[in-house]
């Protein structure tokens, strides 16, 4: 499902035009990066939670030339499901 599929669903099922399922989205999407850059976590009961997850720096291996690289510390958005997501799927 793509963006534009997601808009099109939330205009159709809830009776709002294109235009205000697009803001809509936008919104959400927006305010969930905004928390995430804050280092909160955003949790929706059932559905799932939005945390971030914070990476120490570390050491690897170029694999191409087997020359040993120093990769970076760095914070990633991490989506656990919620219960009632998980057993909706195993249905």
């Amino acid at each position: 499902m793509t963006k534009e599929d997601m808009i099109n669903h939330m205009a159709e099922t809830s009776g709002i035009t294109k235009k205000q399922a697009a803001k809509a989205l936008e919104a959400f999407m927006d305010e969930v990066t905004t928390q995430l850059k804050k280092d909160s976590k955003v949790s929706f009961t059932g559905f799932g939670t939005f945390t971030v997850s914070h990476r120490k720096a570390r050491t690897g291996r170029n694999p191409q030339t087997g020359a040993t690289i120093n990769i970076p510390a760095t914070k990633v958005p991490v989506f656990k499901a919620g219960k009632r997501l998980k057993e909706a799927i195993k249905k």
